[in-house]
């Protein structure tokens, strides 16, 4: 039996048939659209992650730094240089420049501090993964060796002032505050850090208006930066002023020694830093 084929269009034409130009359009605007909802969820879940990584990280140098003070007797690396008798946590300052071994270089340095064996000589955890710094190595761009920084309130407390604040020698010293609320390593921001210090100048809700930020911390985690503890925690902590999150330009020429009258920032960071003597 014969049917005819009442269509205009041969079925091999039909087969061939592909998407019109405004149909390609649609699904590319609508690919377009689906990237842009998921692409910043991405990027949160990545920092939360290498936020994760950061605090294992930083809680691994404190189980050193804790080691280091209890077959010392309770003395406590210094964060500076050699003070009163007691070794610095690191040396070396870190900078942009080129052709400089202690910017990449773990062995210069890190590999020498007294925290290193009891790190189970892991030079990787002086760094967070989320600090993108490179440098000019041998043979190209190589990144940084150290990302984090400690209190000066482990050294002579030159910008507290340790005339004024509590700067801890022992462990036994920490008493004010208590050593759940002192930080001991924290991330500094990649354009601020220097030396091994990092340095605070203390302000309470009576003096917050005159407040300035001497070194920066890092704000890599969504504006957050890791910080470890005295009792051995650690944890990320998220800015709440713009001011203490500039942004990153990895040339190391950000002014520090900032004004930032008002800063709530400061007073949280205070707090965690030291106490005034005679309280």
């Amino acid at each position: 039996m014969y049917f005819k084929n009442n269509s205009s269009v041969s079925p091999l034409k039909a087969l061939k048939k592909g998407f019109t130009l405004i149909e390609l359009l649609v699904v590319i605007a609508i690919i377009a659209i689906l990237a842009g909802m998921l692409l910043p969820s991405l990027a949160k879940a990545k920092a939360k992650s290498q936020g994760i990584f950061c605090m294992n990280n930083l809680r691994q140098l404190m189980l050193a730094w804790k080691f280091y003070s209890d077959d010392n007797n309770g003395i406590l690396v210094s964060s500076l240089g050699s003070y009163q008798g007691r070794p610095g946590w690191t040396d070396g300052n870190l900078d942009f420049g080129a052709g400089r071994p202690e910017n990449y270089d773990y062995t210069v340095n890190i590999a020498k501090s007294p925290m290193y064996k009891y790190a189970g000589n892991n030079y990787r955890i002086w760094k967070c993964p989320a600090d993108k710094s490179m440098v000019q190595g041998r043979g190209g761009k190589v990144p940084r060796v150290r990302s984090n920084s400690m209190s000066q309130a482990f050294d002579f407390g030159g910008w507290l002032p340790g005339a004024t604040y509590y700067t801890y020698a022992k462990e036994s010293d920490i008493i004010l505050p208590p050593p759940v609320k002192v930080w001991v390593l924290g991330d500094e921001h990649p354009d601020s850090i220097n030396d091994a210090a990092m340095a605070v100048q203390m302000y309470d809700e009576s003096t917050i208006r005159s407040a300035r930020i001497i070194d920066f911390p890092a704000n890599y985690h969504n504006g957050a930066c890791g910080f470890s503890f005295a009792d051995g925690h650690a944890e990320v902590h998220k800015w709440t002023d713009a001011r203490t999150k500039p942004p990153v330009s990895y040339t190391g020429t950000m002014p520090l020694n900032v004004g930032c009258p008002g800063n709530q920032d400061v007073i949280w960071w205070s707090e965690r830093t030291s106490a005034k003597k005679g309280q």
